[in-house]
């Protein structure tokens, strides 16, 4: 299990048993065709007995016979890390939110946070909820005046949904192992000239770079599983590791990965 305290703003977690006897990896996990070092697959064992043995979440990972709740599998990761001093110990997180927050112990926090009170998203996602009870009344009227109506509505409500979503890529600012920092609308038209999709910037592995190089924590190696059932897809299965997705955090990834050495595909 992992520790039962840590400081509210330190997420380096010390490993429970001594690594003195595992080797260093010279170069750094590629993070889309690995094999799981063995330092990793260490942290990763600690992350889920913590998983199994937590009880305090209102989540359903589809684990637990009877329990009430939508199931929704998670993909989790840790990232090795040496300290300033030469500790060696990791740093855990989940990909979007967990039990409908950005927040919890033990987990580095998001690279930005949407849901705090008042906020644009909050405020953007509430007019969107007013305009959909709109078009949902005026369609069960049944009146055929009402169509250009409609009409309007629903044009109003994809360009709303457009503007929210690139405000919310604004937000996301990433940094590099040189301390450069680059805006996640910045990073996907460099590197394909398009917009990112929606959820770019929530998954794990970005979010534990993020903090390690706002920490000064020199990443070493890295690791992703999915934790609980899947109602959607066969491919993903409960405790296997997966590479980084391609299509989310490929070009944030080589961002944030420019000027370390990485190992060879492990394919």
């Amino acid at each position: 299990m992992l520790p039962t305290v840590l400081p509210k703003t330190n997420y380096f977690i010390p490993f429970n048993n001594s690594v003195k006897h595992y080797p260093i990896p010279e170069k750094f996990t590629y993070p889309f065709d690995y094999k799981p070092h063995p330092i990793s697959l260490l942290a990763s064992e600690e992350l889920k007995g913590y998983l199994t043995n937590y009880q305090e979440w209102d989540h359903n990972f589809g684990l637990t016979h009877g329990k009430e709740g939508k199931v929704i599998g998670k993909m989790f990761g840790v990232l090795v890390v040496k300290t300033e001093e030469d500790e060696i110990g990791y740093l855990a997180a989940f990909s979007g939110k967990l039990a409908g927050g950005y927040h919890h112990p033990f987990f580095v926090p998001p690279v930005y946070d949407a849901l705090t009170e008042g906020s644009f998203l909050n405020v953007g996602m509430q007019e969107l909820t007013r305009i959909n009870l709109k078009i949902k009344r005026l369609e069960e009227s049944g009146k055929k005046e009402n169509a250009a109506e409609i009409e309007d509505l629903q044009k109003l409500r994809k360009q709303n949904s457009i503007d929210l979503q690139g405000k919310l890529f604004d937000r996301f600012h990433f940094l590099n192992k040189s301390g450069r920092e680059k805006s996640l609308r910045t990073i996907f038209q460099g590197n394909s000239n398009s917009n990112p999709p929606a959820g770019a910037g929530e998954c794990a592995a970005p979010k534990l770079l993020q903090y390690a190089f706002q920490n000064q924590l020199k990443p070493i190696a890295m690791a992703e599983f999915w934790w609980g059932l899947s109602p959607k897809s066969d491919y993903w299965k409960h405790g296997h590791f997966y590479p980084a997705c391609r299509e989310k955090c490929e070009p944030i990834l080589t961002y944030m990965l420019e000027g370390i050495e990485l190992d060879e595909a492990a394919g």
